[in-house]
């Protein structure tokens, strides 16, 4: 996870993060860790779902919309994603026991020539990059608009096709623009998705805040009808986000909606900017490490990225 850091230019460095412990999961509460980051000499944390499903709510009535965000990702094959939208990270994640090193420039995130921006997993080490276990074993990308786009309340979506395969964690999420002054959780985080490789057919949306973070993040998971895999297609991803309401959805289905009310008394701490990140992690606590089953290469593929707000 990255921040941004108002008074300061924003740049990427290796991670220093701190981490919450991980809980043991039972029946259909999930618990686990998310990775941490780095910008500007700043720990950034982030952590993992632990939602009970909720009941579906009615999807929020559209109103006129202006795109503030969108990035179609039409480019040569083989390009870097657009610097003046998305920066890169890089380095490795000790606390969430990721196994992968992400790279800078377009050596794991590149436009495919057909409108796509692939994020790609490798099981190789061309750098002799260190990790906290030792020689790095893969290789990954991770990018966010820290310091280049954040937007308070909107809808923000991406069309994306995930990875299959053990160990495998892609992501789409949000992080607080006031991370640099507050630290987290007080940043906040909102997932809009997340998926791990042991779940093929499952996605998590959730919140993390003040007394609700790692373990007892509030969200729930939607799972696709009939065993169908995330992996198989495309799916559209979504927030709608106003004051004091986040709703999730999966291609136009609502799952969950969550208010302040959800939080127990607890502070809700949405009401502000946030910045969009993008990532593929390889192993860690929550999916496990990959295995022999698990292909590489391995890619998680991106449509587009859109924020649209209301007038």
């Amino acid at each position: 996870m990255t921040v941004h850091v108002s008074h300061q230019a924003v740049r990427t460095s290796v991670r220093t993060p701190v981490r919450t412990p991980v809980r043991p999961r039972s029946g259909r509460r999930r618990a686990a860790l998310r990775m941490a980051a780095v910008l500007c000499c700043s720990a950034v944390l982030a952590a993992l779902p632990g939602g009970a499903s909720a009941a579906p709510a009615p999807a929020p009535a559209p109103g006129p919309a202006a795109v503030s965000f969108a990035d179609e990702f039409d480019g040569p094959a083989g390009s870097a994603v657009d610097g003046s939208r998305w920066q890169l990270e890089t380095g490795d994640n000790v606390h969430n026991h990721e196994r992968q090193y992400y790279t800078g420039g377009n050596s794991n995130a590149a436009l495919d020539g057909q409108g796509n921006l692939v994020i790609t997993a490798r099981k190789e080490n061309p750098g002799n990059y260190q990790c906290w276990y030792g020689s790095c074993e893969y290789t990954s990308a991770r990018l966010n608009t820290a310091g280049k786009f954040s937007a308070a309340y909107g809808h923000v979506e991406a069309r994306m096709k995930v990875p299959r395969g053990q160990g495998m964690w892609p992501a789409f999420w949000m992080l607080g623009d006031d991370f640099g002054d507050v630290g987290w959780p007080q940043s906040g985080e909102i997932d809009v998705m997340e998926n791990v490789g042991f779940e093929p057919g499952t996605v998590h949306g959730t919140l993390h805040g003040p007394g609700y973070s790692g373990a007892d993040g509030i969200g729930a998971g939607y799972t696709l009808p009939n065993g169908e895999a995330f992996a198989d297609d495309f799916h559209t991803f979504a927030v709608d986000w106003a004051p004091d309401s986040i709703t999730w959805s999966v291609d136009g289905q609502v799952y969950q909606r969550r208010t302040p009310a959800d939080l127990g008394g607890r502070e809700w701490v949405f009401n502000k900017p946030f910045f969009l990140i993008l990532n593929l992690a390889v192993g860690g606590y929550w999916p496990g490490d990959p295995d022999g089953s698990t292909p590489f290469p391995s890619q998680l593929v991106v449509d587009y990225v859109r924020v649209t707000t209301n007038d």
